[in-house]
């Protein structure tokens, strides 16, 4: 039974089969004039109130200026005919790339292959909009090739007007051609010359090189970062060795337990800061290292999707981007292994050093606990000798008092002789009151036992 109720679908099932054909290249057909500009920045509103985001307005701004309608304000991909040009509009991450395309015509071709761009063609108080925002930005002329590719180096090198061109046959039926350098009139250029691509080919092998150029910049996004992070992470290296010296010197002999443990915090709190600065470090360049290479795969990817063949006497792409973007790229994947590396051993030192104030710690427990049992001992002392003072008090009241009693039986008219009596009763009295008391307090002794 067919899937005709919309019901039955997943919510996302509609939008992820799109999103495989989102981008699909233009259709191109030798000779074309290709214009790139790569602006940077989050697709995210300039101020609370704004309805669109930085990147939409920015394109909807340039269809206003030829009247055209704009694409709903969460579009990532746009196309559209503007009759002089054609434009491709996509929105990534961090930026979004317009790709300009004009038929060749025969009257440009007397001021050269790179004369009458669709560049020209763009209103000038649009662009001044992207200060400070345009990251790529390059020119690609799309023609016939007339020679092979070893007889068009020397012409290459004479339109590129440096012997640091680049060039290679790609998929076996098309010449690209560049220096990777931005010209005099700030656009990057590359020449693709059409050696037999079929269908959709040409637009394909373009829509590589403009990757590989957007890509290829983004990627080196992070080396400043990585660079600017190098002295950072020297100086804590050294903050962090100071520390290590500093624990080193606690072992010494001759220092106090006051002094140890005064010294140990100081090293305690450092060695926290110093964790704070690197952890915010950390999470400061972490995301741009990734993207960094998450682009640098991009980059390497659409260069194999190339299938590059040497032309004699000529570097090929891959081979300029192993010889300079690698290094850069093995430069930001350093620097992210060193903060790693250097957070591990902030902890192991931070372990390290709390053991050592654990140890202290104990050790002056162990010093109170003994200096408490050393006080309760002679507590228990103290105690025994006062429980002897009572038995003598008590006896003494109650010698007095049978004193007391046998004056009033002799007044009584009782013969008794007190002094006897009283004198026999004194041991036995005191008798009786040691063993009281010694009862009383092992009785108190057990009930403490029981209540523990």
């Amino acid at each position: 039974m067919p899937i005709v109720y919309s019901t039955l679908n997943h919510p996302l099932r509609v939008p992820l089969a799109a999103e495989l054909h989102s981008r699909p290249p233009i259709r191109l057909d030798a000779p074309e004039k290709i214009t790139h500009l790569a602006v940077h920045g989050r697709n995210e509103p300039r101020q609370p109130a704004d309805k669109l985001g930085l990147q939409s307005a920015l394109l909807a701004d340039f269809c206003a200026h030829f009247g055209v309608p704009a694409p709903a304000g969460n579009a990532k991909y746009f196309f559209h005919d503007f009759g002089r040009f054609r434009l491709k509009w996509e929105c990534h991450t961090e930026f979004a790339g317009y790709t300009f395309v004009a038929a060749s015509r025969p009257a440009a071709q007397d001021g050269g292959i790179f004369s009458a761009m669709p560049s020209a063609e763009l209103p000038e108080a649009w662009l001044l909009t992207l200060e400070g925002r345009l990251l790529v930005a390059t020119h690609i002329a799309l023609d016939r090739a007339q020679a092979s590719a070893e007889d068009s180096v020397s012409q290459m090198r004479r339109l590129f007007d440096t012997n640091a061109v680049i060039g290679c046959e790609a998929a076996e039926s098309a010449q690209v051609w560049t220096d990777f350098q931005i010209h005099a009139d700030g656009f990057g250029r590359f020449v693709v010359l059409d050696a037999g691509l079929k269908g959709m080919q040409a637009g394909r092998l373009v829509q590589r090189l403009l990757e590989i150029e957007t890509y290829r910049v983004m990627a080196l996004l992070g080396l400043p970062v990585a660079q600017q992070a190098a002295p950072v992470l020297n100086d804590i290296e050294a903050e962090l060795a100071s520390v290590t010296r500093g624990m080193l010197a606690q072992q010494k002999p001759g220092l106090s337990e006051a002094q140890g443990m005064e010294e140990e915090q100081a090293l305690l709190q450092q060695i926290t800061l110093l964790a704070s600065r690197l952890e915010q470090l950390s999470v400061d360049d972490s995301y741009r290292f990734s993207a960094s290479q998450a682009y640098f795969g991009l980059v390497q990817s659409r260069i194999a999707e190339l299938r590059e063949r040497r032309v004699e006497g000529v570097p090929t792409v891959e081979e300029f981007m192993a010889r300079r973007l690698a290094p850069a790229m093995n430069t930001c994947e350093s620097t992210a292994r060193r903060q790693e590396v250097l957070a591990e051993r902030i902890a192991n030192t931070n372990s390290l050093l709390r053991t050592s104030v654990g140890i202290r710690q104990e050790r002056q427990n162990s010093q109170i606990l003994a200096s408490m049992n050393a006080r309760a001992a002679q507590q228990l002392r103290l105690q025994q000798a006062v429980e002897g003072l009572s038995a003598v008090a008590i006896s003494y009241y109650l010698v007095g008092l049978i004193s007391y009693l046998m004056k009033g039986l002799k007044a009584g008219g009782l013969h008794l002789d007190t002094e006897l009596v009283t004198g026999v009763a004194v041991p036995v009295l005191a008798l009786a009151v040691w063993f009281g008391v010694r009862r009383l307090r092992r009785r108190a002794t057990r009930g403490g036992h029981a209540a523990h």
